[in-house]
């Protein structure tokens, strides 16, 4: 930011984070948790969105010196954009930009060309139009920008050898590293399930709870768990006085799932919660937490359901089985698969004490592998790097 005459310099230097869109998800959560958990006396930080910032969002930003920054561009490449995002980096002065996902990659250059001097891209996961990494337009973008990016940070295995393989990074410009999750924020319930605000099963004590969180859009796939839900209680019918199913989240794909669960005359078997601001409450009100993506990079909600006790059921894509311990602490399942994640769903509810066990080993895999301190040790130790500065003892 730009100093009065005569204030002393800021010694710390300034990370801008640069995303397309500054609103609920996990990419932007996790730049949120980075900005809370980096040393303040250490970094300064400001989000650069390349559309829009939602306000309340970025008050979950428990720092007043962070500049939230939108430019509102318009869908597409955005080359005429790049006098404005310089401008912006002028301005701003930060001494490393950190442009994240194939979305956020083009402030790269501005960056380059505004003369800031330590340049990072993280890839977070897929693109919704995208989802093996196989479009050509995409690996031709990645390498394109590649001569202004000094270091890549990689969310998981997968996509690491990604970048490797298919987009032809050298391995040693490339670090994977983890996301954290706020294991006390996210934790178990005590005394098992609670009840969830507005939730038509909290009086239900002898049901067992499944369910998932995120919006509603293809890549997440909600239809396929509603149609493994319902296949479930075919397999196990024994189940449907106690199998209930949760979806929290809103997006396009609400009405099929309202149009599944009506068909076959489930609908009071199921609660449709739309978007809640209360997760860790909701996670704490399920027995169970299934992800049925096809596609992912390393999911949050994931993690923020295994720091929460619950075992997880999640397709094979992505980071998820670098998460999920499968047999330890939940079930992994190949994509686009009903009946594969159907039977999950009806093991894991047959045997309800094998899945808290499950749970209680996935709270105590998030507390040795993926704790916020050791991402932002990791983070804090590239930025270190490319800044040129000594590693922190």
């Amino acid at each position: 930011m730009a100093r009065a005459a005569g204030d002393a310099p800021d010694p710390r230097p300034l990370v801008a984070h640069v995303v397309y869109r500054f609103a609920v998800g996990g990419l932007e959560n996790g730049v949120v948790n980075l900005i809370n958990r980096m040393p303040h006396d250490r970094w300064r930080h400001a989000v650069v969105s390349l559309t829009e910032v939602d306000p309340s969002f970025a008050a979950r930003i428990r720092r007043d010196d962070v500049p939230c920054i939108a430019l509102h561009k318009p869908p597409g490449q955005g080359f005429w954009q790049w006098p404005k995002l310089r401008r912006t980096f002028a301005h701003l002065q930060p001494a490393l930009v950190h442009t994240r996902n194939l979305a956020a990659l083009e402030a790269q250059a501005p960056a380059w060309a505004a003369g800031v001097r330590a340049r990072v891209h993280g890839e977070h996961g897929r693109d919704a139009d995208d989802l093996h990494g196989a479009n050509r337009r995409h690996v031709w973008m990645r390498r394109a920008y590649r001569p202004f990016v000094q270091r890549y940070v990689a969310l998981s295995r997968d996509l690491a050898s990604y970048l490797r393989n298919t987009v032809g990074l050298p391995a040693d410009r490339i670090e994977q590293i983890y996301n954290g999750v706020d294991t006390e924020r996210f934790a178990p319930a005590a005394g098992g399930r609670a009840a969830v605000a507005g939730s038509p099963f909290n009086d239900l004590s002898e049901a067992w709870i499944m369910g998932t969180v995120g919006r509603m859009q293809t890549v997440k796939a909600q239809p396929l768990l509603v149609r493994a839900f319902l296949r479930a209680l075919e397999i196990a019918p024994a189940l449907r006085p106690r199998l209930r199913l949760v979806l929290a989240g809103d997006g396009p794909l609400r009405a099929e799932c309202e149009a599944l669960l009506a068909r076959a005359g489930a609908s009071d078997l199921a609660w449709l919660a739309g978007e809640r601001a209360d997760v860790p409450d909701v996670m704490r009100g399920l027995d169970c937490f299934v992800l049925p993506s096809l596609a992912e990079g390393i999911s949050n909600t994931i993690l923020e359901a295994m720091a929460s006790g619950l075992p997880v059921i999640a397709t094979d894509v992505g980071g998820n089985s670098d998460l999920v311990a499968a047999g330890e602490t939940g079930r992994i399942v190949p994509p686009g698969d009903v009946e594969a994640l159907a039977a999950a769903i009806a093991a894991e509810a047959a045997d309800p004490d094998r899945a808290r066990a499950m749970g209680r080993a996935g709270r105590s895999r998030v507390l040795e592998r993926f704790s916020l301190p050791a991402m932002v040790a990791a983070y804090e130790a590239v930025y270190r790097e490319v800044l040129g500065e000594p590693a922190a003892a």
